[in-house]
């Protein structure tokens, strides 16, 4: 009979593991992980009460998800981990647009929309926005069938999954672009926001002494036919958490300037007030 030592146990599992495995990724997913999960226990001396207390807190993680939040999302995004993944599997070249993470409150199934609509769906306390831009290819061509889909919180800080009395949709949409790649929409100038503090994520961070806020930003997923689907934001130019982002998404080409506009043909052209907020981005999709 074999005795399952410290000095045997990892081997012991990794082959239990991977041996009769039959996926090759499979085995080498299992390998690594029990590898790694042994050697952090092993390196930092783990007791057994803060394993324990190490199993409440995914317990409790699992417990916070439903159809409208995902703790788990949330706490791999605030561990840097979403990044990680993000960019091993989606580096960029030519005019491809830098990606970021999806977060914890993307919905699917939201209303298809022309270009040049309105997202806000209720009485908005907050700047009304023009956001215009292209999407094209890496090359600069203008792509022709492309889709971005939008959303947002809104000026309370909330995106419209959190807050009750919010409109279902609010600040979301599935935009389509002009058939020259053109898009444009109506929405709120993004504000500064803490991800949810009421869960175990919000724990890790006080425990860590780290702020839980998120720069301005509007999230996008842009798809275009025969190119690769682009997961993306974009930041609001001299927001303060830009450099201490809570989930460290922030890139420099994503930041760009939300200026103020007195451009009285375009204002009448969307029934917009003046002066007006507006921002312009071009998105770039690469091949698939």
């Amino acid at each position: 009979m074999k005795d399952f030592t410290l000095d045997n146990l990892t081997d012991v599992v990794t082959e239990a593991y991977t041996k009769n495995t039959a996926s090759p990724r499979h085995a080498e997913i299992f390998g690594a992980l029990i590898k790694h999960l042994h050697s952090f226990a092993k390196e930092v001396s783990l007791t057994e009460q803060e394993w324990f207390e190490g199993i409440q807190f995914l317990t409790e993680t699992g417990k916070k998800c439903d159809d409208k939040r995902q703790e788990f999302i949330l706490l791999s995004d605030t561990l840097g981990l979403s990044m990680v993944v993000d960019a091993i599997n989606h580096p960029k070249g030519g005019k491809g647009t830098e990606s970021t993470v999806l977060g914890p409150f993307y919905v699917e199934g939201a209303p298809e929309l022309e270009s040049g609509s309105n997202i806000i769906k209720g009485d908005g306390d907050g700047e009304v926005v023009l956001v215009t831009g292209t999407v094209s290819d890496a090359d600069g061509k203008p792509l022709k069938g492309a889709k971005l889909d939008v959303w947002q919180t809104a000026s309370n800080q909330l995106y419209d999954v959190q807050d009750p009395n919010a409109p279902e949709w609010n600040l979301r949409a599935k935009i389509k672009a002009k058939d020259n790649g053109e898009y444009s929409f109506i929405s709120e100038k993004p504000t500064s926001y803490p991800v949810p503090t009421d869960g175990p994520v919000g724990r890790l961070l006080s425990a860590a002494g780290r702020h839980a806020f998120r720069p301005a930003h509007l999230h996008f997923i842009v798809s275009a036919p025969g190119y690769e689907t682009v997961t993306t934001h974009i930041f609001v130019d001299g927001d303060k958490y830009l450099d201490s982002d809570a989930v460290f998404a922030t890139k420099a080409k994503l930041v760009t300037k939300f200026i103020s506009s007195t451009d009285e043909k375009l204002a009448a052209e969307y029934g917009l007030p003046t002066p007006f907020c507006r921002v312009n981005y071009d998105f770039g999709l690469m091949p698939a």
